[in-house]
């Protein structure tokens, strides 16, 4: 176990006012070293190798090929040897009900394209048919681009990376009850949900073409979590994402939404995202930060109508980057693939502080990138609908809505879930019983203490606070010491300790069993050794 994780382990969370991890203790909520942008990051890349071999059918625009396409990118251009890659484990769906309707979850889970007729009823009622078909694997899909978003809330939650990012999520349409807009699961609601556990108080940050509804809904009444959305509002999918849509009850104002027009420009988006997520920072102060980085704002998208460049597109990464605070980066939209490949590459350098040659390697799909061969393409001379009185109305409207809110909310401690626990294989299995020595954490001689009393007292009179600490100090310099006065129980516990089913870690494909396959919020069953801390905060209701 890395030296940092032994001391994350060891937060004294005696006392209410220690609730937070050490990463965030005296700095503001950053978890990442101050200093200039150009700090490198500990970063984290969840990859599944099968997620390219998904097809939605012929003609339909969304192509999970393009996540495979820009893993080429990241392995030629020699990125990946600058963070760690982790296979995302499958999302059960105990997980997945966290916060889609049980009877939802289960009919993804049992419908192929061989039974969907048997199912008319259902299919209509859970808006199953011509933007989100029926097509072979569908649940596995949704189980691995949902359970990379939770394993990388997962992993900031443990501070084991300082970004976390998935390409294959960020699928913000989906609802509790129903599929929409090529989404079925809403993998940014479920990651949020996570990272609640740990958090006060979460930002959703969505650069999609589409409004970012589905996670708006999720936590519209809610002021732990503020959602800003940046789209193209009008006759345009979903249809929502007005200005005057602003949260309700708690929520209030803690729901910003930045209605654009066709043809808005690099200059344009940041004269608007800059300043408007400066005011969010300052206000709302999150813990973590979630970003929907959907390509389909990009220039020459098959179905945007936005024209900006991949520079100005990752410029958002990069300054979201720039707030020193545990950020998890998903996908989205993108229907020009070469170009959400090239995108989400070059934003995976931004994210990891690494310059990206425009000069694009050879690789296996080097002829979708043709005829320049290039990794930026530049904007088109479309005409940007945006005037500037309208960028500003729209500014001073939304800084105005978040000078009503004038402090970070506060959050009152209660009971909640457990968190979920990291499926990770242990890196000291070779010497279980230094692991799990009694002996090697001042914390647990609890049990010791009774037992001596218990052994002992007949003889003694009661022990004082000092001589309880020189007991303890007595315990741990000598085992022989401990022998004699540990009773076989512990002892046991100790020389043999309790064989545990194997583990995989996140890297790992095989040999994994079915109760540490996923990620159980409810109960400890997957026996990992980097347990969670117990930190108390509330459980969020999704209304």
């Amino acid at each position: 176990m890395r030296a940092e994780e032994k001391e994350y382990k060891r937060v004294n969370l005696d006392s209410i006012e220690h609730w937070k991890p050490y990463y965030l203790m005296e700095t503001g909520g950053n978890s990442l070293p101050s200093g200039p942008d150009g700090v490198k990051r500990k970063v984290l890349y969840f990859y599944d190798p099968e997620v390219g071999n998904y097809y939605y059918g012929q003609g339909h625009p969304m192509k999970p090929h393009r996540i495979r396409m820009t893993h080429a990118l990241l392995a030629h251009y020699g990125l990946l040897q600058h963070m760690q890659v982790h296979k995302p484990v499958p999302a059960r769906d105990r997980d997945l009900c966290r916060f889609h309707a049980d009877d939802y979850v289960n009919f993804l889970h049992n419908v192929t394209p061989e039974t969907q007729q048997d199912q008319l009823r259902q299919l209509k009622r859970f808006n199953v048919g011509e933007d989100c078909p029926v097509f072979d694997g569908l649940f596995s899909f949704c189980q691995t681009y949902a359970g990379g978003s939770i394993g990388g809330a997962v992993k900031l939650n443990h501070g084991f990376c300082d970004i976390a990012i998935n390409w294959a999520g960020g699928l913000h349409h989906a609802k509790k009850c129903e599929a929409s807009g090529f989404c079925y699961v809403n993998d940014i609601v479920l990651a949020i949900l996570e990272l609640l556990k740990q958090h006060q108080r979460v930002l959703y940050v969505d650069i999609d073409i589409h409004h970012g509804d589905g996670v708006e809904e999720a936590f519209y009444t809610s002021d732990r979590v503020m959602t800003v959305s940046f789209h193209k509002f009008g006759d345009y999918f979903p249809g929502t994402g007005d200005i005057r849509d602003i949260g309700y009850s708690k929520g209030k104002y803690y729901s910003l939404n930045v209605p654009l027009d066709d043809g808005i420009d690099d200059e344009s988006y940041h004269y608007l995202f800059k300043p408007i997520i400066s005011k969010v920072m300052e206000v709302f102060r999150p813990g973590a930060v979630v970003l929907q980085c959907g390509a389909d704002s990009l220039s020459g998208d098959r179905l945007g109508c936005f024209n900006l460049s991949i520079k100005g597109h990752a410029e958002c990464v990069k300054f979201m980057r720039s707030f020193n605070v545990p950020l998890l980066l998903l996908g989205g939209g993108g229907y020009t693939i070469r170009n959400v490949a090239r995108c989400w590459c070059y934003e995976t350098g931004v994210a990891l502080g690494v310059e990206v040659d425009d000069k694009m390697p050879q690789h296996e799909y080097y002829e979708y990138f043709g005829p320049d061969y290039t990794l930026h393409v530049s904007p088109s001379n479309m005409e940007n609908k945006n005037s500037r009185q309208l960028l500003l109305e729209i500014r001073n409207k939304l800084l105005d809505n978040l000078s009503k809110l004038e402090h970070a909310p506060s959050v009152q401690f209660q009971e909640r879930e457990p968190d979920t626990e990291l499926p990770e294989a242990d890196e000291d299995q070779d010497d279980g019983d230094e692991r799990w020595n009694s002996d090697s954490d001042m914390d647990i001689d609890e049990d010791r203490y009774l037992s001596f009393l218990f052994f002992f007292s007949p003889c003694f009179a009661p022990l004082t606070d000092s001589d309880y600490v020189l007991f303890v100090f007595a315990v741990h310099s000598s085992q022989l010491f401990s022998k004699l006065i540990i009773p076989s129980r512990v002892k046991r516990e100790v020389i043999e300790p309790e064989t545990k089913d194997p583990v995989c870690s996140m890297e790992v494909q095989v040999g994994t069993i079915e109760q540490t396959r996923g990620f159980d919020t409810a109960t400890n069953e997957t026996g990992v050794d980097v347990s969670p801390m117990p930190i108390d905060v509330p459980t969020v209701k999704v209304e």
